[in-house]
C-alpha cells in the first residue's frame, strides 16, 4: 500500500496552526546598538519601513501562519547588509533559512514597487535650480543636473549560461546605470543590463537617454566619464586638454563626477550583499536586479532619514566598472558646440 509523504513545516511543528502571525522578535526587546550592528539601521528607520511596507507584506496568504511585516523586514535588512543567509541571522529572529529567503523576496518586491516614489529627478523649477547650485558649489561646474556612471554587481551564472552576462573580466554580472545628485541621492537607477554591455552601449539603450533627449535637458546636462560619448545633455571630459580653460574644465568635471564614485562605494559598504565579499548574488539576473534596486531605494530612504551617505566605512572588496576603453570624441557637432560654449563662458 502506498504511503503518503507529508512535507513537514518545521515552524508548524514548533508553533502549531493557532498563530496567525509569527512575532518571534520584538524591536523593543533589544538595544539600538544591537539593531545597527545586526541589521545595519537604527530603530526609527526600521519602524518607518514597517509603516511603509506593512500593508503590502501583510497581504492575504494561503499559509495558515504569516510572518509579521516587522520580522520580514528585519530578515531582509539582515541579508542586504551582511550578504548572508547564515543560520545565526535566522536564529536571531526565530525563522529558518528557507523563511529568510522568502522574507527577502517579499521585502525586495515591496521596495521595487515603490522605486519611482524614492528614485526620480526633481520636477519643479525651484528644486532643479537648487540641484544645479549644489553641484556648482562642489567645483564650479555649471548647469549640472546629475552625474552618471555604471557599476557591475556580480551574479551567479544563469541556468541557460547566457554569455551576455559575462563581463570583460570573465565574470557574470549586471551592469547598473545610475545617476546621483551632489549629496549622493540616486535620481535614476537601471539595474538590469547584462554585464557584457559596455557602459556606452547601456546608455544608448537606457530609458535615461530617451528621457533626456525628449524632456530633461533644456537647461542643463549630466556629467559622464569618457566611457560615454559626448551629447548635448551629457558633458564628458576632453580627451587631450591643451589650453588652460580645457584643463580647468577637466579638473572641475573630475571633481564633480567623483560624487557618484563615492556613492557607489557607500552603497556597497552599506549593502554587503552587493560588494562581492560574500560571493555573487545567488539569484537569476531578474531577481538579482530587483535586489540591487531594492538596496538603491533603501539608500535614498536612509538619506531622507539623515543617515549620512559618506559616513559608512569603505567596503573591503570593490567591483568597480569593468570598462577598459579608448577615449573617443563625439562626432555630434552640436554637442561639441555646447561643450565649447561652456568652456568659453565659464572656464576661459
Amino acid at each position: 500500500m502506498a504511503v503518503p509523504i507529508a512535507v513537514l513545516d518545521c515552524d508548524l511543528l514548533l508553533y502549531g496552526r493557532g498563530h496567525r502571525t509569527l512575532d518571534r522578535f520584538k524591536l523593543e526587546d533589544v538595544t539600538d546598538e544591537y539593531l545597527v550592528s545586526t541589521y545595519g539601521f537604527p530603530r526609527q528607520f526600521i519602524c518607518y519601513l514597517v509603516d511603509l511596507l506593512g500593508a503590502t507584506l501583510s497581504r492575504p496568504t494561503q499559509r495558515s501562519r504569516a510572518i509579521s511585516p516587522e520580522t520580514q523586514i528585519l530578515a531582509a535588512l539582515g541579508f542586504y547588509t551582511s550578504g548572508s543567509f547564515q543560520t545565526r541571522m535566522g536564529d536571531a529572529i526565530g525563522i529558518s533559512q528557507a523563511s529568510m529567503s522568502r522574507c527577502v523576496a517579499n521585502v525586495t518586491e515591496a521596495l521595487v514597487e515603490r522605486a519611482s516614489q524614492f528614485i526620480h529627478f526633481p520636477k519643479d523649477e525651484a528644486t532643479v535650480q537648487t540641484l544645479k547650485e549644489d553641484f556648482y558649489g562642489l567645483a564650479g561646474m555649471p548647469g549640472v543636473l546629475g552625474v552618471v556612471d555604471c557599476t557591475h554587481v556580480a551574479i551567479k551564472a544563469p541556468n541557460a549560461e547566457d554569455l551576455s552576462y559575462v563581463n570583460r573580466k570573465g565574470l557574470h554580472s549586471l551592469n547598473c546605470l545610475m545617476v546621483c545628485d551632489s549629496r549622493g541621492v540616486l535620481l535614476s537607477a537601471e539595474t538590469h543590463w547584462p554585464g557584457s554591455l559596455a557602459d556606452c552601449a547601456v546608455l544608448e539603450q537606457a530609458a535615461l537617454t530617451s528621457r533626456f533627449e525628449t524632456e530633461l535637458h533644456k537647461d542643463g546636462w549630466l556629467l559622464g566619464d569618457s566611457s560615454f560619448l559626448l551629447r548635448t545633455w551629457l558633458m564628458t571630459p576632453l580627451h587631450i586638454p591643451e589650453t588652460p580653460a580645457e584643463y580647468r574644465y577637466n579638473m572641475a568635471h573630475s571633481a564633480t563626477h567623483n560624487v557618484i564614485e563615492r556613492t557607489f562605494r557607500t552603497i556597497r559598504s552599506r549593502f554587503r550583499c552587493l560588494d562581492g565579499s560574500k560571493g555573487t548574488l545567488q539569484y537569476s539576473p531578474e531577481k538579482s536586479s530587483h535586489i540591487i534596486l531594492a538596496c538603491c531605494v533603501l539608500h535614498n530612504i536612509s538619506l531622507q532619514h539623515g543617515l549620512d551617505v559618506w559616513s559608512a566605512p569603505a567596503a573591503g572588496h570593490m567591483e568597480q566598472s569593468e570598462e577598459e576603453y579608448e577615449q573617443t570624441e563625439s562626432v555630434d557637432s552640436e554637442a561639441c558646440r555646447v561643450r565649447q560654449e561652456l568652456l568659453l563662458t565659464h572656464f576661459s
